[in-house]
């Protein structure tokens, strides 16, 4: 083309024309029905800032292509310059709609090279805080998705039921999200004495709402047939690309860590691991509706033994970054007694709380790898200590990101109207794939 610049990009042949030169252009392309188009990242409908490059042949995608990056925050670097406790206010920011999967498996990690073991209640109530955390976590999955394909009536519902969730995790751990509640060691401090009753109203509450979901969409034929043999992915592919979660058990595989490599006293609850072998769209969306039920069982088994009193951080005072503190009267430092008590009484109870808050524990060195089971998949953390006070590297296995690698494979071949329902059916969240 003589009439048009051009330079080669990695979408294709890009042409710089103007004014009479563009009817030149489009009859000399008449022959070529491929088109490259960007959809995202300030797409309503790309579950976040994710970047789609779509090759299509008219409405059909025939490559796919994900860009990611434009959320990067550098979390796994940050935590090398804090100490190991502020590690967990940079980790819980990773995939924000499950935060207390984040502090979780980040504790763990470090409780593995302490070679502590965290009391028992405490591992009752990250338990309690983490079930919690998922139904909230699939709810903006129904309320997103469902916007997404068209469905306005989820945004509100699904987004009515998870302002019950935060309400919760608010009383429960004095923030809506990025909590940093658990940290190494246990919890930052124990539940509110009348815990128990407005964890058996939410509990209440959405046993009652759950059911809705049913009606609104599971029995609604437009939705079902948006979902339905829609972004098939089956169980070896999952395999081949590393998918957890929901999309892999969606395939028929029921792989869970909380059954088959129990952590935190998970062993000890009876649960279903909802399955499918439908591998499609509708499939995720059923096993992510019957994972909330599940949820509100683990939830109400806690609940029986929340009454057994018990400490909520290891003995240990090296490790035990000051918990149980109560609150001032302004909602945010410590009380008078406490202040009064470290300052007035104990010059050696200061100066231990002084060190150990602005320099914090020190971690044997060593590595270790420890996955916990988020609303995602197999979130896991492989952190190495050099035996400092600091982590020298922080690692994440973080199921949005290793998931996404599946889009092409759901994709092309479909419309393009079935790439939305395919990127709503992994739930990535970007803040956990570029962390």
């Amino acid at each position: 083309m003589d009439y048009a610049e051009s330079r080669e990009t990695t979408e294709g042949r890009v042409y710089h024309v103007s004014g009479g030169d563009w009817d030149d252009v489009l009859s000399d392309a008449d022959h070529d029905e491929r088109m490259v188009i960007n959809m995202g990242p300030q797409h309503p409908s790309t579950h976040g800032v994710l970047r789609l490059v779509l090759e299509l042949e008219g409405e059909t995608v025939t490559q796919l292509r994900s860009v990611i990056g434009y959320l990067h925050t550098g979390i796994e670097k940050n935590t090398e310059y804090r100490t190991w406790t502020q590690g967990v206010t940079f980790v819980t920011r990773m995939d924000y709609l499950s935060p207390l999967f984040n502090e979780l498996g980040y504790c763990l990690a470090v409780e593995k090279l302490l070679r502590v073991e965290v009391p028992k209640r405490a591992q009752l109530i990250r338990v309690l805080l983490c079930e919690i955390n998922r139904i909230g976590s699939h709810l903006v999955y129904i309320a997103t998705g469902g916007m997404e394909l068209g469905a306005t009536t989820a945004m509100t519902l699904g987004f009515r039921e998870r302002e019950e969730v935060l309400h919760l995790l608010e009383y429960l751990t004095g923030l809506r999200m990025n909590h940093a509640f658990i940290r190494p060691g246990g919890v930052a401090q124990d539940l509110p004495t009348d815990a128990h009753a407005k964890i058996s109203e939410f509990v209440k509450v959405m046993d009652k709402r759950l059911p809705l979901y049913d009606k609104l969409f599971t029995g609604q034929p437009i939705w079902r047939n948006r979902l339905k043999g829609v972004g098939y992915l089956p169980v070896d592919a999952c395999l081949a690309l590393g998918v957890t979660g929901p999309v892999l058990r969606s395939a028929g595989l029921p792989w869970d860590l909380r059954k088959v490599e129990p952590y935190s006293s998970y062993d000890e609850f009876e649960f279903d691991i909802p399955t499918s072998t439908e591998a499609d769209c509708w499939a995720r969306y059923l096993c992510r509706v019957e994972e909330m039920h599940q949820s509100l069982r683990i939830i109400k088994q806690v609940l029986k033994r929340l009454d057994e009193p018990g400490p909520v951080m290891v003995e240990d005072k090296k490790i035990a970054w000051p918990a149980q503190l109560s609150i001032s009267s302004d909602g945010m430092g410590n009380s008078l007694e406490h202040v009064r008590k470290i300052m007035g009484q104990s010059m050696e109870s200061l100066i231990h709380h002084f060190k150990l808050v602005t320099e914090g524990f020190k971690v044997p060195p060593g590595q270790v790898y420890a996955p916990v089971e988020s609303p995602r998949g197999e979130l896991g953390f492989h952190v190495v200590s050099d035996g400092g006070t600091r982590p020298w590297r922080v690692h994440v296995r973080e199921p949005s990101f290793v998931n996404l690698q599946s889009m092409p494979a759901m994709s092309e071949g479909g419309l393009v109207a079935d790439v939305i329902a395919a990127v709503a059916s992994i739930d990535p969240v970007m803040g956990g794939v570029d962390r």
